[in-house]
């Protein structure tokens, strides 16, 4: 008798465990009504004022968001390609050496994380990216590591490729 009430309450214990779990994943989805009397659209608008203490560090003009820059990809032109730990910087990174169609695809030989990516015609890289040249300004370099140090690392290559026989 004892083991049948113990499975009874082992049942109602999971199953009203299982409805609140249930419940807040669902619930909020449903138009169940709300005890403020607002609808739940109006309880999602966090911040329906603004702050009067806030004050923006960053304005980015719509017509600067908007802005198409054209990218020469047989001339001079380089992208670096900022890596920012834990927003998904390795995936887009890799997906620029493998996946982004070219007209002369990067170099991706297995077994190895770095891919090689010239310029069609030229041995010059016009990709400055973990995937292309590994960590040459150093693990996880910001912005102001990048600017001091790629056009060096960039000139030292170039220089290594016009030394080297073709």
């Amino acid at each position: 008798m004892v083991e049948r009430t113990s499975k009874f309450l082992l049942i109602v214990a999971v199953s009203v465990c299982f409805m609140l779990i249930l419940y807040q994943y669902v619930g909020p989805g449903l138009s169940l009504g709300s005890p403020s009397g607002r609808s739940y659209s109006e309880e999602l608008d966090l911040f329906p004022t603004p702050d009067p203490h806030y004050v923006k560090k960053y304005y980015f003009p719509v017509r600067e968001l908007e802005r198409e820059l054209a990218f020469d990809m047989k001339g001079e032109d380089v992208i670096v390609f900022l890596h920012i730990q834990k927003t998904g910087g390795t995936t887009f990174g890799r997906h620029l050496v493998q996946n982004v169609r070219l007209e002369v695809p990067c170099d991706c030989r297995p077994g190895q994380k770095k891919c090689t990516c010239h310029r069609p015609g030229k041995r010059e890289t016009w990709l400055f990216s973990r995937f292309s040249t590994g960590w040459s300004c150093g693990l996880h370099a910001d912005w102001t590591e990048l600017t001091n140090c790629v056009p060096g690392v960039l000139d030292r290559r170039e220089s290594a490729a016009a030394k080297t026989p073709r």
